[in-house]
């Protein structure tokens, strides 16, 4: 999370109107600049009255992964292998 351009670990940092946040959400960089500070919690219409979203417009869909997800067998054979080779290497620990 960034207040500014500065990077901020603490969650009770203080905002004010006018700073710009810069947080990850997701898979993507979302930009966002108060506009005002809200008097109580309320429901998200409201909250989002009180936020400008400076991010780009999201596409048709987030980027995925390359290759298909490994099924579980693909997935056994990948530690056979790692298990084959780690024994080849003769000085390496086998993986459990």
């Amino acid at each position: 999370m960034r207040i500014n351009g500065t990077r901020v670990t603490k969650p009770s940092a203080s905002v004010r109107a006018g700073d710009a946040l810069t947080f990850a959400q997701g898979d993507r960089v979302r930009v966002v600049r108060i506009v005002a500070i809200g008097a109580r919690r309320g429901p998200a219409p409201e909250a989002q009255a009180l936020y400008d979203d400076l991010a780009p417009p999201e596409g048709d869909a987030p980027v995925r992964r390359a290759g298909a997800r490994p099924t579980k067998k693909d997935r056994r054979d990948m530690v056979a292998d790692r298990r084959r080779h780690a024994a080849d290497d003769g000085g390496g620990q086998a993986l459990e």
